[in-house]
């Protein structure tokens, strides 16, 4: 089978553009939890042992999410089997990152003199629900489409439904950064934060540059001219069952 011509102009661009972005968000996280909010501890300092909460959360289910989501496009020459075990496996290690950041995020509130209460602030509604439907997704997805995978027809009427809530909880996840991000503003910097403090102007860049990933991804996942073609081995692994 002959594969069509794509018209990618404009695509490695772009995705230079979203990883920069992305690296640099993530940096400038670990910059911000190391050097204005203390560094990081485990159990012993449950002040520092947050800090491990925004860079984990910003990287896995952030970063790694995304990237898990652009394989197929950034990738679009390879074997599709391979992708979508790539993608698993970089799901997988989210997950793990997510795990380990809500232990840090939960001891930091439990190990307080006195303790702090968990799950009261919008924040950690909307990145408690991020992570249910990410693992949902992630459950759902190796059901149907890595194993013991289900019929193609019934694959391709998940597909979409797959797409969207991937994109939803890429989104939810985003957003949960971004109140968190205010939220931790106004309580540590409180005054300060609107005197253009030094912490919470890069606080404010964290942010827009979550927004600027945030579009960028959307936008190479969407534009259909970016959209990966099938392979010739993909309708053989696709007809032989082993897709």
């Amino acid at each position: 089978m002959e594969i069509p011509p794509q018209h990618l102009e404009g695509f490695t661009t772009v995705f230079g553009m979203a990883q920069a972005v992305g690296a640099l968000t993530v940096i400038l996280v670990a910059v911000w939890a190391g050097h204005y909010r203390g560094g990081f501890t485990w159990r012993s300092n449950p002040d520092h042992e947050f800090n491990w909460h925004p860079v984990l959360m910003t990287f896995g289910m952030i970063y790694l999410y995304a990237n898990s989501i652009m394989i197929y496009r950034a990738f679009r020459n390879n074997q599709k089997r391979r992708l979508k075990l790539a993608h698993m496996l970089i799901h997988f290690t989210t997950f793990i990152l997510v795990i380990i950041g809500l232990v840090a995020v939960f001891d930091s509130h439990n190990l307080k003199n006195p303790p702090m209460p968990n799950l009261y602030t919008l924040h950690s509604w909307i990145g408690l629900s991020a992570v249910i439907l990410f693992a949902c997704q992630w459950v759902s997805g190796f059901i149907t489409f890595f194993f013991p995978g289900l019929q193609s027809p019934l694959r391709a009427a998940y597909m979409p439904v797959h797409v969207f809530f991937g994109l939803a909880g890429f989104i939810a996840a985003v957003i949960a950064a971004l109140l968190g991000l205010t939220e931790k503003a106004l309580w540590v910097l409180q005054d300060e934060y609107s005197k253009l403090h030094s912490e919470g102007i890069l606080i404010n860049c964290i942010g827009v540059l979550l927004v600027a990933f945030a579009g960028l991804v959307m936008y190479l996942v969407t534009e259909p001219r970016f959209k990966r073609q099938p392979l010739p081995e993909d309708e053989m692994l696709l007809t032989s069952g082993l897709e």
